[in-house]
Formats: C-alpha cells, sequence, structure tokens
C-alpha cells in the first residue's frame, strides 16, 4: 500500500465516518432519553433515499402510504388512550398531532411527485419532510405503552419493528435498488488526487450538523430539557419537565438525522429497502465505543469505524464488515474491565 492509496482510503472512511456519526449521534439521542435501542433507524434512512429516488424519476413514492397508515394507527392508539384515562376534551388535540400533521408533508409529496420542472432541492426537502414523521409514529405505537419496560424488553420491540419495517419496504418499494443524482459537482484537486464534492459535502454536513447539535443542546430550552431527562428522568419529571414529550422531541430529531442520512448517502451507493439496516449496525458500533451516552466520544467512534470500514475493503471486501464489528469485542472488553459492577458494589459493602 502506497502513501497515495492510504490518504485516498482515509479520505473515504471520512466519508463514511461522517455518515456513520449522524446516525450514532441519533441513536445516543435516543437511547439516552428513552433507553431504546432503536434499531429501525437505518430503515428511516433508506425510505428517505428511496423517496428522492421516486421524485426524482417522476414517481409517487410508497412512503406516503407508509406514513398515513402510520399516522392512523398512532391516531387511534391516542384516542383509546384517552378514552381510557377520561381525558375526552384532549381528543381534538391528538387528531390533529397524531393525524393531521404527519399529513401535512404526505400532502407536499403528492403534490411535487410528478412534477420534473421544480428545483431538485425541492424534492430533497419533501423526501427528509416526508419521513420525519415516520420515528414518532412508530414509538407512539409500539414503544410509548411499554416506555417503562427494562431495556431489554425495549431492545426486543425495536428489533421486531426493524424486521416489520424492512417488509413494509420490501412491499411498498420493491426489491430494486435506487441511486440518485449527486447533491454537489465538482471536485477538489489534492496533488495527484481529487476529492468529489459529494464527499466533502458529507464531511461539511456532518460537522455543520454536529456543531447544530451541540449548540441546541447547551444553549436553547429544548436542548436542556433533553439533556435533563436523559441525566435523570425522575428529577425532570420533578421540575416539570415531561418524558414523554421529550420522548416525542428526541424521535423527532433523530429522524430528521436519518433523513439526512438518507439523502447523503443515495448518490453515492445504491439503496435498497434493506440497506439502512447496515448503516444503523455500523452507528451502533460506534455508539457501543460512546458507551451509549457519551457524544464525542460517538463521534470518535464514528470516524474510527468508518476509517477501519474503508482500510478493511481495501483488504478483504468480503470481510470489511467482519473487521467493523470485530471493533466490539476489544471495547466491550475494556469498558467491562474499567466499569463497576453492581455484585462488586454489594460486595464492599457487605465487607
Amino acid at each position: 500500500m502506497t502513501w497515495d492509496v492510504a490518504l485516498i482510503l482515509g479520505i473515504d472512511g471520512l466519508a463514511n465516518g461522517a455518515v456513520y456519526l449522524l446516525a450514532g449521534l441519533g441513536l445516543v439521542l435516543i437511547f439516552s432519553v428513552t433507553r431504546v435501542v432503536f434499531v429501525p433507524f437505518g430503515d428511516v434512512a433508506a425510505f428517505a433515499a428511496l423517496s428522492l429516488a421516486a421524485f426524482e424519476t417522476g414517481r409517487q413514492p410508497a412512503t406516503i402510504g407508509l406514513v398515513l397508515t402510520l399516522a392512523l394507527l398512532a391516531m387511534v392508539v391516542e384516542i383509546v388512550s384517552l378514552v381510557r384515562r377520561g381525558e375526552m376534551a384532549a381528543i381534538p388535540r391528538a387528531v390533529l398531532g397524531w393525524g393531521v400533521l404527519p399529513a401535512i408533508p404526505c400532502a407536499l409529496a403528492w403534490a411535487v411527485a410528478g412534477q420534473q420542472g421544480l428545483p431538485h432541492a425541492v424534492f430533497i426537502i419533501t423526501a427528509i419532510l416526508l419521513v420525519v414523521p415516520i420515528t414518532p409514529l412508530v414509538a407512539r405505537v409500539a414503544l410509548q405503552p411499554i416506555a417503562d419496560a427494562s431495556v431489554l424488553v425495549l431492545l426486543i420491540v425495536s428489533l421486531a419493528l426493524h424486521f416489520l419495517l424492512s417488509g413494509l419496504g420490501l412491499l411498498f418499494f420493491g426489491p430494486e435498488g435506487s441511486r440518485t443524482l449527486p447533491l454537489a459537482s465538482g471536485a477538489l484537486s489534492l496533488g495527484t488526487f481529487s476529492v468529489s464534492g459529494q464527499v466533502i459535502l458529507m464531511v461539511a454536513s456532518a460537522i455543520v450538523l454536529s456543531a447544530i447539535f451541540f449548540l441546541a443542546f447547551e444553549r436553547t430550552v429544548v436542548g436542556k430539557a433533553l439533556r435533563a431527562t436523559a441525566v435523570n428522568r425522575v428529577g425532570a419529571r420533578l421540575v416539570g419537565i415531561r418524558p414523554a414529550r421529550t420522548a416525542l422531541l428526541a424521535y423527532t430529531f433523530a429522524s430528521l438525522l436519518a433523513g439526512l442520512i438518507g439523502v447523503l448517502v443515495a448518490p453515492v451507493t445504491t439503496m435498497y429497502y434493506d440497506s439502512g439496516f447496515l448503516i444503523g449496525l455500523k452507528a451502533f458500533v460506534a455508539a457501543i465505543i460512546g458507551g451509549l451516552v457519551s457524544y464525542p466520544l460517538t463521534a470518535l467512534g464514528a470516524l474510527a469505524v468508518g476509517v477501519v470500514e474503508s482500510f478493511g475493503s481495501f483488504w478483504s471486501g468480503a470481510l470489511k464488515d467482519v473487521i467493523v464489528f470485530s471493533l466490539l469485542i476489544p471495547v466491550l472488553m475494556l469498558r467491562s474491565a474499567f466499569t463497576r459492577h453492581p455484585e462488586e458494589e454489594a460486595e464492599e459493602i457487605d465487607q
């Protein structure tokens, strides 16, 4: 391997790491606020990519039907919950929040579909907005009713949701893959080789969005409420923060990140209905490196996963995923060695 090849692989790894960084931030956000390892995160990204491809080819994206179906289910679940609690006056608000609001991006997508004369940016924004309701709706139907269950139960349900959404993706989009138009043209020359504008856009987007993410958590009231819920759910409830509402915000922000990932990845790789699973799984490796709580460590883990994947594909394309997932072994061993276990604390108390 020459230095030129190593530099090319390093830049490719940074581009992959930028995607895993955004996905890892979304996973950590959801887990820290709700204790849910949201496995279907990558499926939402795949739906955004496939929706954008449908817009570009003049077709109506099947995501519209998926979102409307989920909105109907979520609205019914919310109304039944309100009736059981005797809060009949809140039903109109439930219809507005869980039925009407998710239908707005669907109406926009229906109006945009087939309009080939529109700017490409309109298709991109519409595809992202179309998938934003998916995660909150899925969470309302399947995860919020069991919000107080153990982490293992929530993980099992989340895994089941992935298989459900993957099957629905096959039903709605079919087995054919799609690739969208590049979001950025041109290239930046660096000596004997060049970096495409798409790669620069991916890395720049990760940096900018991470900075916005940090500022939102540090400077805004909503960000502080999310952070308070992540640190202490009981304490947040005592000061007037509703965990259910912060969970809804976390799912919404994570869904927005998934939509952005989908439109960033679609021009550089062919996306299928189940392509998002590997994206989410590799981002989960990055999140594990960060302990599912640390955003800076998750960012470093994402970059490490991207670089390892890039160099691993150079040495053995068939084993690159095995090499990436092998990172979990030393990370888990180190965390197990340096983490105090409950049984060890109990022994110290007895002594």
